[in-house]
């Protein structure tokens, strides 16, 4: 007896009393297999079914012929299975297992789930983005249409008081499981060497000490591929079989990976999250995990959803830890130090939190909510991203922009598949290539289906060559497809890059730079091998690209050809005029006609109209500022000593860089009407602009207040530097100044005086001349007497006269 039969009592009491329930059990107490069984006899289920979510199709197909074996019967009489490609149910049918994703479809089909008694979810712990919305959506079937439909909410590591608090607090029912005791080692990792490396040196140990079957834990489909080649080179034991467990395997694989293993051999099964919940692999009874997992991650600036490889959580390293002790006492090898386990996160993120919900936003338009708050979910959707997806859903013309479904729309949401694939196939059946589009989705959805080739063309050729059962049910789901879109249309039939482009617009991508290298509409880089033949085009269509930190690696993509892209996205299409400098900096006017960041094509004029060239060049210096100009020393002087007036009287006006700039349309734009560059402006042009800047009256208090030059004694004049450190300040010899028995100013400030000696020399600086003459002259005279003798060094400097000459010969 499994433990989950301890908690049956209850969790049947609690379900006749009560519309909804939560059960929490560990790993092998059978509650997948067990409780929709029991079900079936409770009075409330009438003739209806069961259906029971699962969150993959491994796992669904698994739980439908345990079930059945339980009963002794066939799958696809009492209990069946349907899935995405695949489905075993008949008329008699009483409990469909079910991928998540197909029931979303089956509520959205049928809200009011008739001939439906009771829905399961299973493993909710792994909270995908399918589980929230069917769960949601089940809720609400069942407060506004179902108020005798049951709910049940089975996970293994959850939160069970927060999932019945959505329930409308639900019971929640416990069991302990039955597990039995499993030894962990810490083996650490070499990060020298490669995943696959450690890998197979853990499982070379655990073959070498341990007995039974081993179950690996590693990221994806890559490194369990490159992991099996070296375990064949390495272990070359004829009681050991290597067997792959990835979601991209064929149904045969992957029953042949879960199937027990032969009397007197063991099995070394290479699995990805895919066996962590769910499934029971006879005879493992050894774990070696790697402590990763790979998992998608939208980002919505890019409209892609990148895979990364991140740590597990504690919940999820307990769960692979607990398949090795299902059966009977085990060991676990963990590819980490026992410290890095208090570091990982408790829990994985949801889904829903990191995911494209272009899907969700189109299904909740279906549902006829226009938000997502309209429904109760255990995670709201992100605000941003659910804008973004209804945003999406705007351009592909399924919502108005109020959030309305369009006719469009409701077409697309009955096409199971993504909103953009199946807007691609909706727009081929317009020319009658609904089939040739399905296809193209088919190899879109299934990873590695038709070969791995980055051209789409070699892999449709594939496709239909491939005569595995898994390519026979790719084909027929297309088919079906294509007949959901509708009576095929007429009309120029459109290329696969089209098609593609379709689903994908932003993807659109046009060769730069060395062969291989591309640009996408969004301006991030993508590349191919120079190899590839693709590599070789100028425009192409891309479907799936492999994250990089700057640019991505094309996986699948095709030829794009120039006409037809601009043709199909004439009203995408913007038009840019730019002026750009010639070699020698005139201006020639350039049209740039883009697609996103694209620039598709290019016209240049040698000789644009005068009024665009005044403007560009009024825009470059409001942009980059009126330092451009080429100032002459007249203009220069102004601003400063309009600065310096306006620092003492806000009554002058703001002839600073920032103030000018404000201010261009006034005084500059009106000078470059002709202008073919800013250095064709004359100085004086630019100085009597910014005179105007300044008020009549100004102007002629301007050269009383803050003359441009100081008079010496001798008759000489210096320019004022205003812009100078302490204030106005004027650089002269000193024997200019003799005579001066008051320091000069300006504007009501003391005038800086630099005394030069005759070689142009500093001797000193002061505000205070005659200070300098009673002070410290007689220091400076004696030493100047004995650098220059020939010139004038009276001992009273302010009663002598002022000259610019040295003493005459022989004096």
């Amino acid at each position: 007896m499994l433990p989950v039969h301890e908690i049956l009592p209850e969790l049947k009491s609690r379900l006749r009393e009560r519309a909804a329930a939560v059960l929490v059990a560990p790993p092998g107490a059978g509650k997948t297999t067990v409780v929709p069984l029991e079900l079936l006899g409770e009075p409330w289920m009438g003739q209806g079914k069961i259906i029971v979510l699962e969150p993959r199709r491994l796992a669904a197909r698994a739980a439908a012929e345990r079930m059945a074996r339980t009963l002794g019967e066939p799958v696809g009489r009492t209990v069946g299975f349907r899935v995405r490609m695949q489905s075993k149910v008949s008329a008699a049918t009483r409990i469909e297992v079910v991928t998540e994703g197909v029931f979303t479809r089956m509520v959205l089909a049928d809200p009011e789930l008739a001939g439906v008694s009771c829905v399961v979810f299973d493993e909710f712990h792994e909270r995908s983005l399918d589980a929230d919305l069917g769960l949601a959506l089940a809720r609400d079937a069942q407060g506004l249409l179902r108020e005798d439909l049951k709910l049940l909410v089975m996970s293994a590591t959850l939160d069970g008081a927060a999932v019945a608090r959505l329930l409308g607090d639900a019971p929640v029912v416990e069991s302990q499981g039955r597990a039995h005791p499993v030894e962990t080692r810490y083996l650490g990792r070499d990060e020298r060497l490669r995943l696959e490396d450690c890998v197979v040196r853990a499982v070379e140990k655990a073959l070498a000490e341990e007995t039974g079957s081993i179950l690996v834990f590693l990221p994806g489909q890559g490194e369990i591929l490159r992991t099996a080649e070296r375990l064949a080179e390495r272990v070359r034991r004829p009681d050991v079989d290597i067997d792959p467990l990835y979601g991209a395997l064929g149904p045969a694989e992957q029953d042949r990976a879960i199937s027990p293993a032969p009397a007197g051999r063991r099995k070394v099964v290479l699995a990805t999250s895919i066996a962590e919940t769910s499934l029971t692999i006879e005879g493992v009874r050894v774990v070696v995990d790697c402590g990763l997992a790979r998992v998608p991650r939208f980002d919505p600036a890019s409209g892609l959803t990148r895979l990364a490889t991140v740590r597990v959580s504690r919940a999820a390293a307990d769960q692979r830890r607990g398949r090795a002790g299902r059966t009977e006492p085990g060991v676990c090898y963990r590819l980490w130090e026992e410290a890095e386990t208090r570091a990982l996160p408790a829990y994985a993120d949801p889904e829903i939190l990191d995911a494209d919900l272009s899907g969700l936003a189109l299904d909740l338009a279906r549902w006829g909510a226009r938000d997502a708050a309209d429904l109760a979910f255990l995670d709201p959707p992100p605000a941003a991203a659910f804008a973004e997806a209804r945003a999406l859903l705007v351009r592909l013309e399924a919502l108005t922009p109020d959030g309305v479904l369009t006719p469009h729309g409701q077409a697309l949401a009955e096409v199971p598949l993504p909103p953009r694939l199946a807007h691609m196939v909706l727009k081929a059946a317009e020319t009658g290539q609904a089939a040739r589009a399905a296809r193209i989705a088919a190899l879109v959805t299934e990873r590695s289906l038709g070969g791995r080739d980055a051209d789409l063309r070699p892999r449709l050729e594939g496709l239909e060559r491939d005569r595995s059962p898994r390519a026979r049910d790719a084909r027929a789901l297309a088919d079906r497809w294509a007949s959901m879109a509708g009576r095929a249309g007429k009309g120029e039939p459109l290329s696969d890059g089209l098609l593609l482009a379709f689903a994908y617009p932003e993807r659109i991508a046009r060769a730069r730079g060395p062969q291989g290298e591309f640009q996408l509409v969004s301006g991030r880089g993508a590349f191919l091998e120079t190899t590839d033949a693709l590599a070789r085009e100028t425009w192409l269509a891309v479907a799936e690209l492999g994250g990089g930190e700057r640019r991505d690696r094309i996986l699948l993509a095709a030829p794009l050809d120039e006409a037809e892209l601009l043709e199909a996205f004439s009203d995408q299409l913007t038009t840019e005029d730019r002026l750009e400098e010639s070699g020698g900096g005139r201006l020639r006017a350039k049209r740039l006609t883009r697609l996103g960041r694209l620039v598709v094509r290019e016209q240049v004029d040698d000789s644009p109209d005068p009024a665009l060239i005044a403007r560009a060049l009024a825009d470059r210096v409001r942009a980059e500022g009126v330092k451009l100009l080429p100032w002459g020393a007249a203009a220069q002087s102004l601003r400063e000593r309009i600065a310096f007036l306006r620092a003492r009287d806000d009554a002058w006006p703001d002839l600073s860089d920032t103030a000018l700039a404000g201010r261009l349309d006034e005084w500059l734009t009106p000078l470059l009407t002709g202008v073919r560059r800013l250095s064709d402006l004359r100085p004086d042009v630019l100085d009597g602009a910014l005179r105007t800047l300044v008020p009549w009256d100004l102007q002629r208090r301007l050269e009383a207040e803050a003359p441009a030059r100081w008079t010496a004694p001798t008759g000489s004049s210096f320019a004022i530097d205003y812009a100078a450190e302490g204030g106005p300040k004027v650089e002269v010899r000193v024997q200019e100044v003799y005579g001066l028995a008051e320091h000069p100013a300006v504007g009501g400030v003391p005038l800086t005086l630099s005394l030069l000696s005759p070689a142009h020399r500093p001797i000193q600086t002061t505000k205070d001349l005659p200070g300098f003459w009673k002070g410290s002259w007689k220091d400076v005279r004696t030493d100047m007497r004995g650098r220059y003798p020939k010139h004038v060094w009276p001992e009273d400097p302010a009663s002598a006269d002022p000259t610019t000459r040295a003493k005459p010969r022989g004096t």
